[in-house]
């Protein structure tokens, strides 16, 4: 498992004694083939905080359904006032996304896709619209199979120009 901090923050509390300082850590894992989760912790120091994220994130982990290198279909997702839009590329295209969310993709085994995230630009809300779109993706196959059309030559072709 690959772990990368997406974002810290320091938060103070104003107490009667004066300013009481702790960290926020955003903490994305993913094993590069279709398993990726993510994390905020919260301790008094970073390390802490980044360990602590580690875990949340290992228990909030989500199956990618790959289809070569890219996802089967567009998503859109809203979480809070963020907006993410995640759609399937050709091979070769790369991860054409910013910051948070291509941390998530780069992890989760993702090689070709493009993510755009609009209205709140919070990396918090970002990476968890993101994950909660990774975990709305069907599978093309067992999708087919549950509706009694199993047509492996149809959910096993590649993606191409006019399919993007």
């Amino acid at each position: 498992m690959t772990e990368r901090v997406v974002f810290t923050r320091r938060i103070s509390k104003v107490v009667k004694g004066g300013r009481r300082l702790r960290f926020n850590a955003l903490v994305v894992v993913g094993d590069s083939q279709g398993r990726v989760g993510a994390g905020l912790g919260k301790a008094l120091v970073i390390p802490d905080a980044v360990r602590k994220g580690n875990a949340v994130a290992r228990r909030n982990m989500v199956d990618i359904p790959l289809r070569g290198g890219t996802i089967p279909q567009q998503i859109t997702v809203k979480k809070g006032a963020t907006i993410v839009l995640i759609k399937p590329a050709r091979e070769g295209t790369g991860v054409i996304a910013a910051g948070a969310m291509r941390a998530m993709l780069e992890l989760g085994g993702v090689r070709d896709v493009v993510g755009k995230s609009l209205g709140s630009r919070n990396p918090i809300n970002i990476v968890y619209a993101t994950l909660e779109a990774l975990r709305q993706l069907k599978d093309p196959q067992t999708e087919l199979a549950k509706r009694g059309r199993l047509k492996p030559e149809v959910a096993a072709e590649p993606v191409t120009a006019e399919a993007v």
